[in-house]
């Protein structure tokens, strides 16, 4: 029984993914596996790539049903007591597996997450930092996070209808309210890809509004206003404010309106980011 299971989705990722599985391959952790999640990939050259992966790795073929649903086959062929997902288009450092377990020190109540090293179109990093509260108005994770398999069973795994994105955000969502902590390590464990190409830019963000309702109208009892504003309460002014407007604004626009500005707000930020 490894004391971990890293889990790689796939779905006709073979320009990205031997480097994924190299790096998983790779942690310097000798009780370990790895298990690549083939999501009804339809490139020969994926299908080729996937036959010549290394003995230790352990193939799950599926049909095509979305990441959410990947992760959680392979989450279900897990043997370790702890899981953690990368998607194959990413890399993890050396260590990222070890100094994990090490925080986590055999919780079941608890998961594990790092700071970002972002790549592709953006060269920065994301210093990620765990806040329940704030995790209802945007995520605070990156979906590379350790956590027991019993957690995950817990909370019903990822929500496979989920098929525009954001299913590790709704999950965190669930980790919070479920009273689960975030340990973090302080550093750029997790190296992320943003392409122009891929998920987050072609789908994910074109429809952050409509993902937003509906993880609202799944959670609604986490947005009710009498719950909300003892979490804008804590902090500074600022945060009252900001999670006022957006909060407001995202109620009162329509969707696509919503996803608009938003978008907007994430180009300056960048933009800014470029420019320090």
């Amino acid at each position: 029984m490894p004391d971990i299971s890293i889990v790689i989705p796939c779905h006709n990722g073979h320009p990205f993914l031997e480097r994924a599985v190299s790096s998983a391959l790779g942690q310097d952790l000798a009780s370990k596996e790895v298990i690549v999640v083939d999501d009804g990939s339809t490139a020969p050259e994926t299908q080729g790539l996937l036959d010549r992966l290394p003995d230790g790795v352990k193939v799950v073929r599926q049909g095509n049903r979305g990441v959410a649903a990947a992760r959680n086959r392979g989450f279900l062929a897990a043997r370790g007591r702890y899981v953690l997902p990368l998607d194959c288009d990413d890399w993890i450092e050396p260590d990222y597996a070890r100094r994990a377990l090490e925080l986590i020190a055999g919780r079941e109540d608890a998961f594990v997450h790092s700071w970002i090293a972002v790549f592709g179109d953006y060269d920065f990093v994301l210093r990620k930092d765990w806040d329940p509260f704030k995790q209802l108005f945007r995520n605070q994770l990156a979906y590379c996070i350790l956590m027991p398999k019993a957690l995950w069973r817990r909370l019903g795994g990822y929500d496979e209808a989920m098929r525009l994105g954001c299913e590790d955000w709704e999950l965190g969502i669930r980790l919070a309210l479920a009273g689960a902590q975030g340990l973090c390590i302080p550093e750029p464990a997790l190296h992320y890809s943003v392409a122009g190409t891929g998920m987050l830019q072609m789908v994910t963000r074109r429809h952050y509004g409509e993902i937003w309702h509906g993880i609202q109208r799944k959670h609604r009892h986490a947005y009710r206003i009498r719950h909300l504003i003892p979490g804008m309460m804590e902090g500074p002014w600022q945060r009252l404010g900001l999670f006022l407007v957006l909060y407001c604004t995202h109620q009162l626009l329509p969707s696509r309106v919503f996803t608009r500005l938003y978008l907007a707000g994430v180009s300056t930020r960048n933009l800014l980011r470029r420019l320090r």
